[in-house]
């Protein structure tokens, strides 16, 4: 298996010097109507699962209690740096997705924006979201995905040993995904390149 947590955080702390110039603008408004979606609270607790540099945190409001995970030190690094010249109180640790060091029920929103697509274990990464999440919390999921109403054809699987390897894979499909989880999607909207990228909110089942 060529996607692996070892050479994602090699990969990722290659890549954090310039990763703002390919994604901080790319993605921004994406980022925005995931977010947007979110009914947020006063005081809220929330986990930013796969957070890279931060490219989030202008986007949440000021008044909740952020956590930020990475696999990445180098990218947790810029995220802290990024916090800091926006005056954000953010609680940064590098941290598998697949293992995340918090108890059961902690956190009122789980942010998962373009790491389901990334993690060598989608499904791991979705169950401890759902294991970490208050019983009435909230997830939400911005990524590239494969369409829902079929699997990925035999040309999308083979270019997808490149992609996987050097960025993303692009043959997962998110409902099946999120369901299997025990998540029931509440919100699906494209936001970016017609349906590939798809903001999902979602509740625990």
């Amino acid at each position: 298996m060529l996607n692996t947590t070892a050479w994602n955080r090699l990969r990722y702390s290659l890549y954090a010097p310039i990763y703002d110039l390919v994604a901080a603008r790319a993605f921004r408004r994406a980022r925005r109507l995931a977010l947007d979606g979110v009914h947020w609270r006063q005081s809220q607790r929330v986990l930013l699962i796969g957070a890279g540099t931060g490219l989030d945190l202008p986007c949440l409001p000021r008044d909740i209690e952020v956590h930020a995970i990475d696999i990445s030190p180098m990218m947790i690094a810029r995220l802290r740096a990024r916090a800091d010249r926006h005056g954000l109180d953010v609680i940064a640790a590098t941290m598998d997705a697949a293992r995340l060091n918090y108890p059961d029920a902690h956190f009122d929103v789980v942010v998962m924006h373009l790491i389901v697509a990334v993690m060598p274990d989608p499904e791991a990464g979705l169950h401890e979201a759902h294991r970490v999440l208050t019983k009435d919390g909230q997830l939400c999921v911005m990524d590239k995905f494969q369409s829902d109403a079929r699997p990925a054809g035999w040309g999308r699987r083979l270019m997808n040993i490149v992609t996987s390897f050097v960025a993303t894979d692009i043959t997962r499909q998110a409902r099946p995904l999120l369901e299997g989880a025990g998540f029931v999607i509440e919100h699906d909207t494209p936001v970016m390149m017609g349906s590939l990228f798809r903001a999902l909110l979602a509740r625990k089942a």
